[in-house]
């Protein structure tokens, strides 16, 4: 038997070093040849390491959320014949085969001291045989270290009123699944009895997690936006009806093929006739250098929620399209998004962003602007209620516009008027289609 010790490969663009986001593999696993090891983040992409050796994993290097350098070792195994490196797991020699990097979609965390993040895929459930004692196995762990289990797994132990702290785990680094709740269970376990009030049960405990992957860096864009932008926000009620009646029309008439259409093609519509116009709001400001630069392309970024995490992908050359042009461009940017596909080109450079929380919508928000843009657009929910029209009390479909501008580019008076001609746009929707 030898040693091989995997160092993180140089996967390219510069990159230094790179986050550990979640390992695939425990210390006495079995791993084969071109078996996922772990995946690491670095500032452009999600990356699978893979196994270039089939082997038995002896020590894993870093946790979760940890950095990693460039040829720093992650992973040391055991293998048939000599290895790479002595025993004692100092690399005698570099590895003669590099490791397979390939991008891949952000997987959850499986953090050997953390619990997982929701919407993680749950592990392979280890059957388990029904003890013959009635007495429950009791685990003995570290002392303030907590059992590691998916939020269902969790939720399931509270409602049999289960402590997981005495729950034996089968999964990697000792992690809970259901399987080891039923074996629990049926060897006589069950902690405390669960409060006959059910609902009014006392709750305890605080889950603790960690912030790391995409979650990172979709704080850290936050935060450098908040910090940096000096924010102001602009709200305005726009009465949709009559642009509601023609997007119904619209989608009862369109042709085989065409999407459907959505408020979203139409607000675009009305950003690209009024950007050239205001050109100092479709921009994006360098404060470092100085510089304001202002786009004649119309390139939209489209926050779009998915199961990693808000991600904006952009919509190139929206002044191009009609509207059913950019409600195909937006359904397929999105969908690549939220499956993980997206190109680096089709996360950057937008010139502004339009972010909407399309049924939760609500009344108004203050959307934060997407570092280094100068303004973004945010429509709420569209509701039936009364307003006056020519001295009568009517039903219209109203919305509000929320937005927001960096006020070292944008005057507040520009602002205003430029939201005030988009609402002129969207009220008289005849208008968005004459040049």
């Amino acid at each position: 038997m030898g040693r091989y010790v995997f160092k993180l490969p140089d996967v390219g663009e510069g990159t230094a070093e790179a986050e550990i986001v979640a390992w695939h593999v425990a210390v006495g696993d079995h791993v084969q040849e071109d078996q996922n090891l772990v995946d690491v983040m670095t500032d452009k992409a999600t990356v699978e390491m893979t196994s270039p050796v089939s082997g038995t994993v002896v020590s894993l290097n870093g946790s979760p959320g940890d950095m990693a350098a460039v040829g720093a070792p992650l992973v040391e195994l055991d293998v048939e014949g000599a290895g790479n490196a002595p025993a004692n797991g100092h690399a005698a020699k570099p590895a003669e085969k590099p490791a397979a990097a390939k991008s891949a979609p952000a997987k959850p965390q499986a953090p050997a001291a953390t619990p997982i993040a929701k919407g993680e895929p749950q592990e392979a459930k280890a059957p388990v045989a029904a003890k013959e004692e009635t007495r429950p196995i009791v685990v003995a762990r570290v002392p303030g270290t907590k059992p590691l289990a998916a939020p269902s797994v969790r939720a399931r132990a509270e409602e049999l009123g289960i402590k997981l702290q005495f729950v034996p785990g089968t999964g990697p680094a000792g992690r809970i699944s259901h399987a080891d709740l039923d074996a629990y269970v049926v060897a006589g376990g069950g902690g405390e009895v669960p409060s006959p009030h059910g609902g009014y049960a006392k709750r305890d405990g605080v889950d603790e997690i960690k912030v790391i992957g995409l979650r990172r860096k979709i704080a850290e864009k936050m935060q450098e936006s908040k910090r940096r932008i000096p924010h102001f926000a602009y709200v305005e009620e726009i009465d949709m009806t009559e642009l509601e009646a023609l997007r119904a029309h619209l989608n009862a008439t369109k042709q085989a093929g065409q999407p459907k259409l959505t408020l979203l093609p139409f607000l675009m519509r009305g950003l690209v006739k009024l950007l050239p116009l205001y050109p100092q709001i479709n921009a994006r400001f360098d404060d470092e250098a100085g510089v304001v630069h202002r786009h004649k392309a119309v390139h939209i970024g489209i926050a779009t929620q998915t199961a990693n995490g808000l991600i904006v992908p952009v919509v190139r050359h929206a002044e191009s399209r009609d509207v059913w042009g950019n409600a195909t461009e937006v359904a397929r940017v999105a969908s690549a998004a939220r499956e993980n596909k997206a190109t680096k080109d089709e996360l950057s450079g937008s010139t502004i962003t339009i972010t909407s929380l399309g049924a939760l919508g609500g009344l108004v928000t203050t959307p934060v602007i997407n570092h280094p843009e100068v303004a973004i657009i945010g429509p709420n929910a569209i509701v039936e209620r009364p307003v006056v029209r020519g001295g009568q009390i009517v039903v219209r479909k109203m919305m509000n516009l929320s937005s927001s501008f960096d006020h070292r580019v944008v005057d507040g008076y520009d602002a205003a008027e430029f939201i005030q001609k988009l609402k002129g746009l969207l009220e008289h929707p005849a208008t968005l289609f004459m040049d």
